[in-house]
């Protein structure tokens, strides 16, 4: 079966995307076939693998994740609705395939709040391409709305960001009990495949406290590896490349290590 893992958090600055992306690169490059889906209407996870002009091109021409959500409604010449697999821009990365966000998803909740099952929309669109892949990654918004809960609703597991600092840690709870409540609204399973300790800054009491007490009552949902702040990360953004493209032996290291504990939390490994 394909494993479909959603980065979730209801903060955002807390490199939910970072992760979702560089994960996506790194089972890619293990041979998964993979595919990340950007949720996020600020298209981060898309800027991150694609140019803003080939987005640009390539939304007019064959659509975005808005389209498998019912909210741009393109149509192919012959009148067909747009598929998972019109959407998509192949190879962004070794073995990754990206369906692309758009802005459009901003309004989502206005604009399709009434329709029936909206939240299992995009489950009822990959599910023509959900067998061409191992991995399908989901990069979602820092909300619990329409995209979150249609990506929670494919998924089999999730993925918690964090960095370490107060108004980061709070919500966590919150997050993990409505993320299972949501399960049992849509009858579905989904594990939590880890909790990341991401953009860790240069060292202080507070964010070790913070850290600490964030093991302390998450125990073993919080994985070992941390991810530190470095400007390497946002230059492979900027260039679109993964981290491991980038010639950095730290931050591949560790984003290795990260993505080797998820895989193993998802029996991938």
């Amino acid at each position: 079966m394909t494993t479909v893992v959603s980065c979730v958090n209801l903060k955002g600055g807390v490199g939910k995307t970072t992760i979702a992306v560089n994960f996506a690169a790194y089972c890619g490059s293990l041979g998964f076939k993979t595919l990340l889906v950007d949720l996020d209407p600020q298209t981060n996870a898309t800027f991150s693998c694609i140019s803003p002009e080939t987005w640009d091109a390539h939304v007019k021409e064959k659509g975005s994740v808005a389209d498998l959500l019912g909210m741009r409604n393109h149509t192919k010449g012959e009148g067909k609705s747009i598929s998972a697999a019109d959407v998509l821009v192949a190879d962004v990365f070794e073995k990754v395939d990206l369906i692309p966000s758009h802005l459009d998803l901003f309004t989502i909740d206005l604009d399709i709040g009434s329709r029936v099952s909206r939240e299992t929309l995009l489950k009822r669109a990959l599910k023509p391409v959900m067998d061409d892949y191992d991995i399908i990654v989901c990069d979602c918004p820092p909300n619990l709305t329409l995209p979150t809960q249609n990506a929670l609703a494919v998924s089999s597991h999730f993925v918690v960001p964090v960095s370490p600092d107060f108004l980061s840690s709070l919500g966590i709870a919150l997050l993990l009990t409505r993320v299972n409540r949501l399960a049992d609204e849509l009858d579905c399973e989904i594990k939590n495949a880890g909790i990341v300790m991401s953009r860790v800054g240069r060292q202080s009491l507070h964010r070790s406290q913070t850290t600490a007490s964030l093991r302390e009552e998450f125990g073993g949902l919080v994985i070992d590896t941390e991810i530190k702040d470095r400007s390497v990360v946002s230059e492979a953004t900027a260039r679109n490349k993964s981290v491991f493209q980038m010639g950095n032996s730290d931050a591949k290291k560790e984003f290795e290590a990260m993505s080797e504990e998820l895989l193993a939390n998802m029996d991938l490994k």
